[in-house]
C-alpha cells in the first residue's frame, strides 16, 4: 500500500557549473518553510558528488521538549504515530515504506523519502541525560520532512535530474527550467560583536572539571564546546552565500525552518547507506590550524600526523563507531580500512578515519541512525557518559550542534553529516559553536585555542 505519491525522474537541460549551480537553483525556493540544500560546496573533496535540493515535503516530523508532532498540507492515511520523540526514526522507518513507486535511474541516490536536521538534543530521548540547562530556543529539536520533489545536481556527469510526483511533473519541470533570474542577494548583518558563552577563565575550569571525571575513571574522552551570540538582521541565506564563499566544506548544508535558519558548513560524515547494505562513518578527531606560509601549513599537518595524542583520540573515537554500528550490522563486517588520514580545509587540517560495515537485512539506514545518534566524534568516550557531563559543564543546549544533517531515501540510500561548524539562526540571534575533545593529556590553553581556530573562517567572516 501506497501513502505517498508515485515518482519518475526527468532530466533536466541545465548549463552545469559546478560552483554555482545549485546555488543558483536553491535561490528560488530558499525562502518556502523547509527549502534544504544539501551542498557539496568543496569542490574537490572525495565527497562532493551530488547536490541536492529539497521542498515542499508531503508531511513533517518534529520534535520538541520530548513530543512527536506530525504535520501535513494533505489528508493522507498515515499509521497512528508515536507521541515520544523516541519514536521519530522509527515512525520515519515506518513511512518510509509507505512511498509510491519510483521509475527512474536506478542510480539516483534519492527517490522519495526523508530529509532534514536532527539536532544534539533529540539525544535525550534516546538516552537517559540530568536536565541541567532549560530549553531556550524556539528551533525544534529534530524535523525529518517526507519529500517527493527533490532536485538532483550530480557532479560526476554533469547532469540535473528532477525527482516528482507523475503528476506534477509537467508543472514542476517547468518551474525548474525558467531561466535562473541573476538579483542581488538580500543583504545581512551583524548588529552586535560575537559574545562566547564562557571566557577563558571560565572554560578552563570546566576543562578542571573534565580531567577531574577522566581521572576518576568516568571516562576517557569528553568533548566540551563554547557558544557564540550575536544579534543579526536581513536575510540567513545572504550570510550562507558569505560563509560558504570563505569556509568551503564537503557537508554543507541551508535549511529553512518556519522558526529559524540552518546554515552548515559540515567537513564530516556521519552515516552513508547503499541500497544493497554497505555502511560508512568517517570521524574527525584532531586538529590543526593552517597557514598561508606553505613551510608553516606543511609543518602544522605533519604535526597534527605524528601526534600520539591526536592519535589516540581519534581511535578511541573509532573504537567507539564500531561498536554502534555493530548494533545494526552484520556480525564480522565492521572494518577500519583507513586510520589518521590526514583532510585538509580552508581553516584547519583534520584528522580522520574511516569505519566500515553492512547492513543486517531487516535493518535499514533510519535504524542505523537512530543506534549511532548523536555521532561518538562529538561526545566522547563512553557516549552516554560523556552526554551527561556535556549537560552538566556546558551552559547552555547545543540545539541543533553536534546534531546530523541528510536523507533517508526510500530504497536503502542515505547520507549524514555531523553538523560541526554549523549555526542556528532564530528570532534576530546568530549562535555558533566549537568544541574539541579533552583527554588526559590535553591541556587547557591548546583545546582552547583549538576552539577559536574552528571557527576562524566563520566568526570574523560575518563580522565583516
Amino acid at each position: 500500500m501506497s501513502v505517498f505519491p508515485d515518482l519518475c525522474a526527468i532530466k533536466l537541460d541545465c548549463q552545469i557549473d559546478n560552483q554555482n549551480t545549485a546555488i543558483e537553483l536553491f535561490q528560488r525556493c530558499q525562502h518556502e518553510s523547509y527549502a534544504l540544500l544539501l551542498d557539496s560546496a568543496a569542490q574537490s573533496h572525495e565527497n562532493g558528488a551530488y547536490d541536492i535540493i529539497f521542498r515542499q515535503p508531503e508531511l513533517v516530523l518534529s520534535c520538541k521538549a520530548g513530543k512527536l508532532k506530525v504535520s501535513t498540507s494533505t489528508s493522507l492515511e498515515l499509521p497512528p504515530a508515536p507521541e515520544d520523540a523516541a519514536g521519530l526514526c522509527r515512525y520515519a522507518e515506518q513511512l518510509n515504506q509507505l512511498s509510491g513507486h519510483y521509475s527512474g535511474p536506478d542510480e539516483l541516490p534519492f527517490q522519495g523519502g526523508f530529509a532534514g536536521a536532527v539536532g544534539y538534543d533529540h539525544g535525550r530521548s534516546l538516552e537517559v541525560i540530568p536536565e541541567f540547562n532549560a530549553d531556550t530556543y524556539q528551533s525544534p529539536d529534530a524535523v525529518l520532512a517526507y519529500y517527493s520533489q527533490a532536485l538532483i545536481i550530480d557532479r560526476q556527469t554533469n547532469t540535473v535530474w528532477l525527482v516528482a510526483p507523475v503528476n506534477q511533473s509537467e508543472a514542476l519541470h517547468e518551474f525548474w527550467s525558467q531561466p535562473v533570474a541573476t538579483k542581488k542577494p538580500e543583504a545581512f548583518q551583524l548588529l552586535s560583536n560575537w559574545q562566547s558563552n564562557m571566557n577563558q577563565h571560565q572554560y578552563t575550569d570546566k576543562f578542571n572539571a573534565v580531567q577531574n571525571y577522566l581521572l576518576a575513571g568516568d571516562a576517557y574522552q569528553i568533548n566540551l564546546a563554547q557558544r557564540y551570540s550575536a544579534n543579526y538582521q536581513g536575510c540567513e541565506w545572504s550570510a550562507y552565500l558569505k560563509l560558504r564563499q570563505a569556509n568551503s566544506a564537503p557537508f554543507s548544508a541551508f535549511m529553512r525552518l518556519p522558526e529559524s535558519a540552518i546554515l552548515s558548513l559540515s567537513p564530516e560524515r556521519f552515516l552513508l547507506t547503499d541500497a544493497w547494505g554497505p555502511v560508512e562513518t568517517k570521524p574527525i578527531k584532531g586538529t590543526r590550524p593552517r597557514f598561508d606560509d606553505k613551510d608553516q601549513d606543511q609543518a602544522s599537518q605533519q604535526a597534527l600526523l605524528s601526534s600520539a595524542k591526536d592519535r589516540a583520540e581519534n581511535l578511541m573515537i573509532v573504537d567507539l563507531l564500531r561498536n554502534d554500528l555493530s548494533k545494526n550490522c552484520e556480525p564480522g563486517s565492521i572494518e577500519t580500512p583507513s586510520l589518521f588520514a590526514i583532510e585538509s580545509f580552508p581553516a584547519v587540517h583534520h584528522l580522520v578515519s574511516t569505519v566500515i560495515g553492512k547492513l543486517q537485512p531487516d535493518r535499514t539506514p533510519l535504524s542505523l541512525f537512530n543506534g549511532a545518534f548523536p555521532g561518538g566524534s562529538i561526545t566522547g568516550a563512553p557516549k552516554i557518559r560523556a552526554m551527561q557531563i556535556i549537560e552538566e559543564l556546558e551552559p547552555h543546549r547545543r540545539n541543533i550542534y553536534c546534531g546530523s544533517i541528510g536523507y533517508f531515501s526510500q530504497h536503502g540510500r542515505s547520507d549524514t553529516s555531523i553538523t560541526i561548524r554549523t549555526l542556528l539562526a532564530e528570532d534576530g540571534k546568530l549562535y555558533c559553536w566549537a568544541g574539541g575533545g579533552l583527554v588526559a593529556d590535553s591541556t587547557a590553553a591548546d583545546e582552547y585555542q583549538e576552539t577559536k581556530d574552528k571557527v576562524s573562517r566563520i566568526l570574523p567572516v560575518l563580522a565583516s
